[in-house]
């Protein structure tokens, strides 16, 4: 690879998870979870303010738990954006639930609410809503909220973007449904390789959700099942680097948001690159995300033009990111003058 090549995500491991890794191994344990991570739960727990939190092998399992637990069957629609990666949908059809899918707004590329409402049916059982890169829909959740409530629908947060991101009250994103899901796969703000999490402030959900990671177990380590589970368990060796992730947390945050600022404030005379807004005082971006014309990368297209799904219907917004959104380099160690550089290059792009 050429020293010019800048990638556009990489996780960030230090000296810090090598030793934390070294001295596990010194203490012979049995590397499937345990104390370690339970720490690491607590402490994700303790940082976005939920009662409960399960980790599991990824975060498309996670979602997949979390709409599990709280009673989404097989043959339930649930309504999902058109836009958001494809785990969100596949999620739920691993289980034989149906994706609905729904357009998105142009200003935050989160669920569209009116267009939510207008596809409940009958067989509506659930929201999926995305918090894509940790914004929140433009007229708020508490919208979203009373349409769950009114229609008595289950509202499922995808929070796998918006590891420190919070509504404008202060309540962390994923916390104000039911039950919300964040991952710690490769490119995220902090990672374990993989590995979801699963927040939850009802003791039900959270008990559904540790019996059905464990097999169906009716407690830790036993061979009695009270009901039908999986395996789907974390390692200590995850939560080992989890741990030290989470102590880098709140630095990595402001990291972000400055790395979104340079890009703005460099390009911010180019008319061919809109930036969506963020307010950062709640927002802490995953990606830099921007509309762009005569791109070379791809964000994540329509979904239901893939050909996993090649589902009809018009989804202007979820179209046209398709054709001109772009991630920009984003991750958390690249450096100003790094930044600059990108920066510089594209002004040449369109301005030669």
């Amino acid at each position: 690879m050429s020293e010019d090549f800048i990638m556009q995500m990489r996780p960030w491991f230090g000296q810090e998870e090598k030793d934390a890794l070294a001295s596990y191994m010194e203490e012979d344990g049995f590397l499937t979870e345990f104390k370690k991570t339970e720490i690491f739960e607590n402490l994700i727990a303790k940082f976005v303010g939920a009662k409960h939190c399960i980790v599991v092998n990824n975060g498309t399992i996670s979602l997949t738990l979390a709409a599990m637990a709280c009673g989404v069957k097989s043959g339930d629609e649930v309504i999902i954006p058109n836009y958001t990666m494809i785990a969100s949908p596949n999620s739920i059809k691993l289980f034989g639930a149906k994706p609905v899918f729904v357009d998105v707004e142009k200003e935050t590329l989160c669920l569209d609410l009116q267009k939510a409402k207008d596809a409940i049916t009958k067989r509506t059982k659930a929201i999926m809503l995305v918090s894509s890169n940790g914004r929140f829909p433009k007229t708020g959740i508490k919208e979203l909220e009373e349409i769950c409530t009114e229609h008595g629908l289950i509202l499922i947060e995808d929070a796998a973007q918006s590891l420190g991101s919070f509504y404008p009250d202060g309540t962390h994103i994923g916390l104000k449904g039911d039950v919300g899901s964040f991952s710690f796969s490769m490119p995220k703000i902090i990672s374990t390789g993989q590995g979801g999490a699963i927040a939850t402030n009802n003791d039900e959900i959270a008990s559904n959700i540790r019996k059905l990671k464990d097999f169906g177990r009716s407690g830790g380590g036993n061979d009695i099942h009270d009901s039908i589970g999986f395996n789907f368990k974390f390692t200590e060796l995850q939560a080992v680097i989890g741990i030290e992730q989470m102590k880098k947390l709140t630095w990595r945050i402001e990291r972000k948001k400055d790395i979104y600022q340079r890009y703005q404030e460099n390009l911010k005379n180019l008319d061919e690159i809109r930036f969506f807004e963020h307010n950062f005082k709640y927002t802490t971006p995953w990606f830099i995300d921007c509309i762009v014309e005569n791109r070379t990368r791809v964000m994540y297209p329509p979904i239901n033009s893939q050909l996993a799904y090649q589902i009809s219907g018009e989804y202007p917004v979820s179209e046209m990111i398709g054709k001109k959104g772009l991630w920009l380099p984003s991750m958390v160690q690249i450096s100003d003058t790094e930044i600059d550089k990108i920066c510089s290059r594209i002004s040449n792009f369109y301005l030669s």
